[in-house]
């Protein structure tokens, strides 16, 4: 089901080609989007890597500074855990194994940001929408093509037209700033590890830093030497302001990305009060068809994609 203004364009003897709203076409895309195919870079290296084969890149300065801006505040989060609170712990046990969790689940956070950002989240080919490829398609007479007037393509179901991206975009759930791209069918997967981990790291940042405080309190600053009072201080004020404003703010969004997943509603379709005639899913079945199929580690790796797709829920039809 799409929304907004529509006007039909019927071929005798074909199907019925339905533009969705009324926009002029936009010609700006190529300028918006850098696409760049890694493959040649890794079969010169010798490496098969085929879930880095291109990359997908937004260039949009308000997306490219919260992205910027996400990887600083990790940056002073692994600052101030290692150099304020592990290295000049003297407890080394407690050092060693709190610092192979953190950087463990950063790494991931990392990992997972930049699979985000950097995958197409599901574009739909922009100006595909010609006689050529529609009478390819082998649609019956009077069937229903849905066309965006903005990018001049065949919209599949569930498809939205995103104006930063300025593409349409798969079973599009928003548009993050955070991570300078949109999350839709192909990437929304990586946006939930990301925010998974961020909340992660930050509870465990939260505990660290009150650990930090009870100690260097409990002892009169005789174990904290690296850093004057006031210093450490400021450090694990810092770090507690911002451990506890970001594991909240991704705890929630990975709440609402799971609770999407599960009822198979995305954002928009939430807000526009779209539904969808496929019939009723389990919601085991909605969590494989964004993670895949069967249960594994790999769900949790931001470093494999999810291929499955349910066989009683196919595309509208395929571009």
């Amino acid at each position: 089901m799409n929304s907004g203004k529509m006007a039909d364009s019927v071929e005798s003897g074909g199907p019925i080609i339905r533009v969705v709203g009324r926009a002029k076409p936009d010609t700006s895309y190529d300028e918006n989007v850098v696409l760049m195919d890694c493959g040649p870079f890794w079969s010169r290296l010798g490496i098969v890597w085929p879930q880095c084969q291109s990359i997908w890149l937004v260039k949009d300065i308000c997306g490219l500074i919260c992205a910027m801006f996400t990887w600083f505040l990790i940056a002073y989060a692994e600052y101030v855990v290692v150099f304020v609170i592990l290295l000049p712990s003297p407890n080394q046990i407690h050092s060693i194994i709190n610092g192979t969790i953190f950087q463990f689940f950063a790494f991931l956070a990392i990992s997972s940001h930049l699979k985000a950002m950097l995958s197409d989240p599901g574009a739909v080919p922009r100006g595909n929408a010609t006689k050529e490829n529609i009478s390819k398609m082998g649609l019956k007479d009077g069937q229903i093509v849905y066309k965006c007037p903005k990018c001049v393509s065949i919209k599949p179901d569930r498809a939205h037209h995103c104006s930063v991206c300025q593409r349409c975009i798969r079973k599009m759930d928003h548009h993050c700033p955070w991570v300078n791209n949109c999350v839709g069918e192909n990437n929304q997967k990586f946006f939930v590890l990301f925010t998974m981990y961020i909340c992660l790291i930050s509870c465990h940042a939260f505990y660290m830093a009150i650990y930090q405080f009870v100690v260097c309190v409990g002892n009169e600053w005789k174990d904290c030497p690296k850093h004057s009072p006031a210093a450490t201080t400021i450090f694990l004020m810092f770090l507690l302001f911002e451990a506890l404003l970001f594991g909240l703010f991704t705890a929630i969004m990975c709440g609402s990305q799971l609770s999407s997943i599960c009822n198979d509603e995305t954002g928009i379709e939430h807000l526009k009060r779209e539904k969808f005639g496929h019939g009723k899913r389990s919601w085991l079945l909605n969590i494989k068809s964004v993670f895949g199929h069967p249960f594994s580690y790999k769900w949790f790796s931001p470093f494999h994609s999810s291929h499955y797709q349910p066989l009683e829920m196919p595309d509208l039809y395929s571009v």
